[in-house]
């Protein structure tokens, strides 16, 4: 299973790794919004926001991309790593 996760912590991107690939997830994680990101999400299966932590302006573009590739979109307020382990236990399995 492919996730993307755009917001988060910069000192956890490597936890936020580590953690989805516990669970036999790939990931790909977008601190901040350099460049096009509607170019670089590719096709996940599921698209994870820390609303927290990105602009509004990232969050519609993510979303839309989502949209356009049929993936799930969990929103989550807190970039914790347990908010995390929460969000991949309802969608995925260790």
């Amino acid at each position: 299973m492919s996730v993307v996760i755009v917001g988060g912590n910069d000192r956890m991107q490597r936890m936020y790794h580590e953690t989805c690939a516990q669970y036999g997830c790939k990931t790909k994680i977008f601190m901040d919004n350099k460049g096009v990101i509607r170019k670089k999400i590719g096709s996940p299966d599921l698209l994870i926001l820390f609303t927290s932590t990105v602009s509004h302006k990232m969050v519609a573009s993510a979303v839309a991309e989502a949209k356009r590739c049929n993936a799930r979109v969990a929103r989550c307020h807190s970039s914790s790593l347990s908010a995390l382990h929460a969000v991949l236990q309802a969608h995925c399995r260790p």
